[in-house]
């Protein structure tokens, strides 16, 4: 007579919500996977939408199209998700504020880790596959990336053309060749079909010194993708003698806070068994050891 009795219960709350004309719009538009938000009487725009603003006036009637974008305010990483989480994998409940919005949203990001979380990351809405009209329409947001992999290889043939050619034949065997125009005068190396300021042919051919002037330079200190040499190196527009067209080299064989503009620089050949048609058969340019060239002899090649 002393045991106590027990018996199942079961709390429901057995009621239909109407979402109401803004709230209702709002998710009947994500299951077309559109976002929306709406304006405020000031100014602002509420997403997701609601009928009053946070000091309780009501909210317009024009609504906006948000972009898929945002983001995170604040977050907490969930390590073991429960029934009735989104995610059986851990992943974190985040405030995200959608790009054009004035508030936040409630939602899950699948991050996939907890380090990869910060606040103020940029994530993007990722819809889910099979969506009714409720805020599951979307599945999740998720980081953007900073780079989107995208690799792309490539096998071609080059065809140079006439003028290109003779200039890397010429390199074969030590020469820098350029192109003259008849009527002006102007050598432009490497050669091309016509002057650019006067359009005339540069069909004479003529070999040009590999010395010259360094016009304009710049120290490369910082390292980027598809980089074939370490910094800090200096690579520097050169005006040859007898040319009136840079080439872009290499500049070594001096400390690089004695670069300077209107030095006199001459080519570093590799050795002649390894020359080939390219401009790599110059390892760089270097001083010469002659006094630096007027400003008013190059100024017009800046």
């Amino acid at each position: 007579m002393s045991e106590i009795l027990s018996a199942p219960y079961v709390l429901e709350y057995t009621y239909t919500r109407s979402t109401g004309p803004v709230v209702g719009r709002f998710l009947e538009s994500l299951r077309y996977e559109v976002l929306e938000g709406v304006k405020t009487a000031d100014g602002r725009v509420l997403c997701p939408p609601l009928e009053y603003d946070e000091e309780g006036e009501p909210t317009t009637d024009e609504f906006v199209p948000m972009r898929p974008s945002g983001t995170v305010k604040s977050w907490s990483w969930v390590p073991e998700p429960r029934r009735g989480h989104p995610f059986e994998r851990p992943f974190a409940w985040a405030l995200v504020q959608i790009d054009g919005a004035d508030n936040a949203m409630v939602h899950a990001v699948d991050a996939g880790e907890a380090k990869r979380m910060h606040t103020g990351m940029r994530v993007r809405l990722r819809w889910a596959d099979e969506k009714h009209g409720t805020i599951r329409d979307i599945a999740c947001f998720e980081p953007i990336a900073p780079y989107l992999p995208s690799p792309v290889h490539l096998e071609y043939d080059v065809n140079p053309g006439k003028h290109y050619s003779a200039y890397l034949r010429g390199l074969q065997e030590g020469k820098l060749i350029g192109g003259r125009d008849p009527e002006a005068g102007k050598v432009y190396v490497p050669p091309r079909g016509a002057d650019p300021m006067t359009g005339n042919p540069t069909n004479e051919y003529v070999e040009v010194a590999d010395v010259g002037v360094l016009t304009t330079f710049a120290i490369i200190r910082i390292p980027f993708e598809g980089q074939k040499l370490k910094p800090p190196y200096c690579f520097g527009a050169i005006v040859l003698d007898g040319a009136d067209s840079p080439i872009y080299h290499l500049v070594s064989g001096v400390p690089y806070d004695e670069i300077r503009m209107g030095m006199r620089v001459k080519a570093k050949w590799k050795p002649k068994e390894q020359w080939d048609t390219s401009l790599e058969n110059i390892l760089y340019f270097e001083p010469t050891g002659e006094p630096d060239a007027p400003f008013d002899s190059y100024k017009e090649h800046l």
